[in-house]
């Protein structure tokens, strides 16, 4: 028998049009009693709200809901909301009713990185989608990021049956533990094997690992990432490589099942289905109900990824109902659009980069050997000085959609933060460096006029460019660090952006 909110999925002639994955788990005899989405509602009917952000200006918060019931959220009142100022996601609601939001995670066995221990918030503009080509925004979670609750209604515990999936962008991730969404530890530690049942998304290797180079779907059961019943490799765990992607895990006593396959299009691939690992602990499992997103089961949050919708289920949903959820999520339509705003940069161009605070519109971006800091120049400078003030525009080396920049005197040298430190170094040409060195710039938060930028880095999207004490930094407004001090932090981060000095 259809539920309520199932009915209200259906048209006269009685053919299911527009049920959300809820709905479908729900006719499928495994309701869900978590539903996390910034992007959009999981349930036909739902209206209420996705996500709360919070202003960094003054600290107040908004809701943001789907534009219409079932619907995709309402971006433009989070873009109106948070003009001017930067903004970052609070809550994430749980759409199903049963009060499990997930807000910042506590201290664990790993403590965050704030001064209370607590993980960071993720950007609210980090992660720009569009859906059926109306704009939204997922969750980007940088290392340090990481949500929970530890509270939660209705999940499953000990040995019970439940399923889970999440929607995430395939080029997002590291190797760090543990980039998870799924049923973890009330305490946020460590309390033992089997005590977990997550969805996993990255290339580590230290423990469970598919074939190829990574990353891959696995499942963090506590003390392990399993790909199959065996530790280690998996050989039928493929590594994934689309732009967006549906992660499945699920499990009852002595069976589980690890799918996936592109969200935008086609259908789920099964990459293990059978008993539970024979390693001690993990049969029966010990599940204890809490739920983490960004992070380990532990607090560890050395992770990176990025969460679009996701949910968890009472029971275990069969392959069928999995198939139905997959149809409406590519029936979403998930697509890229740009990371970037403001004044349009020109590869290949050569730029300068202005402080516009009072006091400081003099003094320009510079390098001197691998340290970057501000200092006065003009058109009268030496040669040398106006080089080191000058940067090449290149394609990002970690995000094509974004931009690094060259040093026109010491070409292959790039500006790259390490440690929140802006530094010019020669590229290494690994992911890391690729990543550290690929920012995108935005209208000035400062200044919206023409020529105004900027400047956000695309793997810690909460910080920027900023001067402070004539050193240069990626900055957040009003972090842990002396240098995210939120006076005058919107002056300090918007640049006038010129024709290089040696171009």
């Amino acid at each position: 028998m259809l539920s309520r909110r199932n009915l209200l999925g259906l048209v006269a002639t009685g053919t299911l049009v527009s049920a959300g994955p809820c709905d479908i788990y729900a006719s499928g005899g495994a309701p869900c009693v978590a539903a996390h989405s910034t992007t959009r509602a999981l349930y036909s009917a739902y209206s209420g709200p996705l996500y709360q952000v919070i202003r960094g200006s003054d600290s107040t918060t908004i809701d943001i809901s789907p534009l219409t019931a079932g619907g995709v959220a309402n971006a433009a009142a989070q873009d109106t909301f948070c003009a001017s100022t930067t903004c970052l996601i609070s809550i994430i609601y749980d759409q199903s009713g049963s009060g499990n939001d997930l807000t910042r995670a506590p201290p664990g066995g790993f403590d965050g990185p704030e001064a209370n221990g607590y993980d960071n918030l993720a950007s609210a503009i980090g992660a720009p989608v569009t859906l059926n080509g109306n704009k939204a925004y997922g969750v980007f979670v940088s290392p340090g990021t990481g949500y929970r609750n530890n509270e939660a209604n209705g999940t499953a515990t000990g040995d019970e049956p439940e399923g889970m999936y999440a929607v995430l962008d395939g080029t997002h991730y590291n190797d760090a533990c543990c980039f998870d969404y799924g049923n973890a530890e009330t305490s946020s530690t460590d309390t033992g094997a089997g005590h977990m049942e997550a969805i996993y998304y990255g290339n580590s290797t230290t423990w469970g690992y598919g074939s190829g180079s990574g990353p891959w779907v696995m499942a963090d059961l506590e003390n392990n990432l399993f790909s199959g019943q065996a530790e280690g490799l998996n050989s039928a765990d493929p590594s994934i490589s689309y732009r967006f992607v549906t992660a499945a895990v699920k499990g009852e006593p002595n069976q589980w099942a690890i799918r996936a396959g592109n969200a935008a299009s086609g259908a789920l691939s099964t990459f293990y289905s059978g008993a539970r690992p024979t390693v001690t602990g993990y049969n029966p499992m010990s599940k204890e109900g809490a739920i983490i997103l960004g992070i380990g089961g532990d607090n560890s949050n050395g992770a990176q990824g990025t969460f679009y919708e996701g949910v968890m289920t009472s029971g275990y949903p069969s392959d069928a109902t999995e198939a139905s959820v997959q149809a409406n999520i590519v029936a979403a339509k998930y697509a890229t659009t740009s990371l970037t705003s403001g004044s349009a940069l020109t590869v290949g161009s050569s730029i300068s980069f202005r402080a516009t605070t009072t006091g400081y519109t003099t003094r320009y971006l510079v390098h001197s050997g691998t340290s970057v800091v501000t200092e006065v120049v003009s058109s009268s400078s030496s040669t040398t000085l106006q080089e080191q003030a000058s940067w090449t525009v290149r394609t990002g080396l970690g995000n094509s959609a974004c931009f690094s920049f060259e040093s026109v005197d010491t070409p292959g040298s790039y500006l790259r933060h390490s440690d929140f430190v802006l530094y010019l170094n020669a590229s290494d040409g690994t992911k890391q460096f690729n990543e550290d060195a690929t920012f995108c710039p935005q209208t000035g938060i400062n200044n919206s006029g023409s020529g105004y930028l900027s400047i956000r880095s695309w793997n810690y999207p909460t910080r920027y460019f900023r001067h402070y004490d004539d050193a240069l930094y990626i900055a957040s407004n009003g972090g842990v660090h002396t240098f995210d001090s939120a006076t005058s932090f919107n002056a300090d981060v918007t640049w006038a952006i010129s024709t290089g000095f040696a171009s």
